[in-house]
């Protein structure tokens, strides 16, 4: 608990690909020891902190060296161990993981506000609406975190075995974390303020390297204290995903698990869009101007529209009896822009605009691989416009540069369409799975950032190291380096790993069925 929560959480992903790795490594998933599945919290420094908060016990004592629930000494003193089922140790585990990585937090947040945001040097530099959005609503996060981690502690003192957390979660949830959604919305203005204030501000710039040489920070940047906000609300999701994991089915603390996790949903999807929203209206006004419609023009700017990807393709010239032609003579340039729920397709002329001959509806396309078509044809598809500006069905030969970016553009035009792996409308048995083991950051739309340990079903890979991937905690896919992870080779932890995902997300399903039985009638 001495360990600033950017330190914790770095150190409790990695014992996680450990311990998959070491269950990967078995014939039977149950021969791991009962600790096994829980991430161990590293062991604390013995650093201590001065604005450490006296009513809160966890962090009162720096120099305790436990690193699981069962090691507290209350607990070894007490015979409790030799008592619960092994099952129950891996859920009282979980559940204290979610105690002790909330004190981390809170004090990860304490520095930020003492060691920055109230240094004097700092606040003579700022202008207060420059500070304003550069720190947000840290204030009312951190209140809200000390408000969660009391009523935690306060359930851990009760019994030496856990009742449960999740019912606090829910609570918490439900009545107080709505100001995460306004601190992550605020994340883009945040980001550039920041890189502003660096570039302009000599000074701000001087004091932020000499506040970040402070041993408190322990060699961590100042934007990893600013993002910590984000990266816990979407941290607790998955602790409650790892207790829920653990529970009895049908149980009270099942249905409890369920109902947080379904709460923490909304607000990392709420989070999610805040920060999707002013970004994406940004850059759909950045291409409406640099559009000109040589058809009738299409209004691009829209409240529910976003781009999906862009990018250049070879279009081939004349019809299809002329594949023998010269490649140089064969293919011409095109642009397309992909939306949401348009296909615009065009020319690049100068003046970095682009020329629009031909959109159609996203739904109204269609896509198909050309195979053994020798080197010239090689990652050629045809996409057909079953509709398009005339209204009339048109087709294109397109070619692309790589095998990744074919595949890349044909997923991405014709999401429903069956991949190498599965059909996306079907239930998997089994799949090729991957643990993230390097963090990856999206750079095109169509990808995927990852985090360390997540888990993903391969929906196809491609011969030049991509892998198109859907993670399996929240569903969300798309493209990513095959390098970032391992895959998982032992059948049995990719059906545990499909089967624990089923359950967190059975109360999802359950309202998809419901809703899809209310509109069939």
């Amino acid at each position: 608990l001495g360990l600033l929560y950017q330190e914790y959480r770095d150190k409790s992903t990695r014992q996680e690909i450990e311990t998959r790795r070491l269950q990967d490594s078995q014939t039977d998933p149950e021969e791991s020891s009962p600790g096994d599945e829980t991430p161990s919290e590293a062991e604390p420094t013995s650093t201590t902190e001065s604005k450490a908060p006296p009513q809160i016990s966890l962090l009162r004592n720096s120099n305790s060296r436990f690193n699981l629930w069962q090691d507290l000494p209350e607990i070894r003193s007490s015979g409790v161990l030799s008592i619960l089922q092994p099952d129950e140790i891996k859920l009282q585990e979980a559940m204290f993981e979610l105690v002790t990585s909330e004190a981390s937090y809170y004090k990860s947040l304490s520095l930020l506000v003492s060691h920055f945001m109230e240094n004097e040097r700092l606040k003579k530099i700022l202008h207060q609406s420059e500070a304003h959005i550069l720190f947000s609503n840290v204030l009312d996060v951190m209140a809200v975190s000390e408000r969660f981690l009391l009523d935690l502690e306060q359930r851990v003192e009760e019994n030496i075995v856990i009742s449960d957390v999740c019912d606090i979660v829910y609570q918490h949830t439900v009545n107080h974390f709505s100001v995460y959604i306004t601190y992550v919305s605020n994340q883009t203005y945040q980001e550039r303020a920041y890189k502003q204030l660096l570039q302009d501000k000599p000074a701000f710039r001087e004091v932020i390297s000499q506040l970040e040489l402070d041993p408190k920070c322990k060699g961590l940047s100042f934007s990893s204290f600013l993002i910590l906000p984000f990266q816990r609300i979407t941290r607790l999701k998955l602790l409650v995903q790892n207790i829920l994991k653990k529970v009895e089915e049908k149980s009270d603390r099942e249905t409890t698990a369920l109902d947080a996790h379904k709460e923490l949903e909304t607000v990392v999807k709420a989070c999610n869009e805040g920060v999707r929203k002013m970004s994406r209206t940004e850059q759909m006004i950045s291409i409406q101007k640099k559009l000109e419609f040589k058809i009738k023009s299409v209004p691009i700017i829209s409240h529910s529209r976003w781009l999906l990807k862009q990018g250049e393709l070879q279009q081939m010239n004349g019809p299809k009896t002329s594949r023998t032609l010269r490649t140089k003579k064969l293919f011409r340039e095109i642009y397309l822009f992909l939306f949401n729920d348009l296909l615009v397709i065009c020319r690049q002329i100068p003046g970095d605009k682009y020329q629009v001959f031909d959109s159609a509806p996203r739904g109204l396309l269609r896509v198909e691989e050309l195979e053994d078509q020798g080197q010239s044809l090689a990652n050629v598809f045809i996409l057909r416009l079953l509709e398009n500006a005339d209204d009339r069905e048109a087709s294109y030969m397109l070619k692309a540069s790589s095998q990744s970016e074919m595949k890349r553009w044909m997923i991405s035009l014709a999401p429903n369409r069956r991949t190498k792996f599965v059909s996306f409308t079907s239930r998997l048995v089994d799949c090729p799975q991957i643990q993230c083991v390097h963090p990856y950051v999206a750079q095109q739309p169509d990808e995927l950032s990852l985090e360390l340990a997540d888990v993903l079903n391969i929906l196809d890979k491609t011969d030049d190291g991509w892998i198109f991937g859907e993670r399996l905690h929240d569903q969300e896919r798309g493209w990513f380096p095959s390098s970032m992870g391992e895959e998982i080779l032992n059948p049995k932890i990719r059906a545990q790993n499909l089967k624990e995902c089923f359950r967190v997300h059975k109360s999802d399903d359950s309202q998809r069925r419901k809703l899809g039985s209310r509109n069939r009638q």
